[in-house]
């Protein structure tokens, strides 16, 4: 998933991003990162600017430039 490669780019953890958003221990955010669950968007604004891209770069940006070629 896209949100795990920009995590690992930013040497961040399971562990790091649940902390950010409140969780007591890294499964609550591995459901939201492998799909499981689902983000809210304060969850998704706090977790695009923690990896320095935007909420449309997390998701989108790839799947538009596929379907352009």
């Amino acid at each position: 998933m896209k949100i795990k490669a920009h995590r690992k780019a930013n040497d961040l953890s399971l562990d790091d991003m649940s902390k950010l958003l409140g969780y007591e221990s890294p499964n609550g955010y591995y459901y939201l990162e492998t799909g499981r669950g689902k983000f809210t968007a304060e969850a998704l604004a706090k977790v695009a600017d923690k990896l320095g891209v935007s909420i449309e770069e997390l998701f989108f940006v790839e799947e538009i430039t596929e379907m352009a070629n």
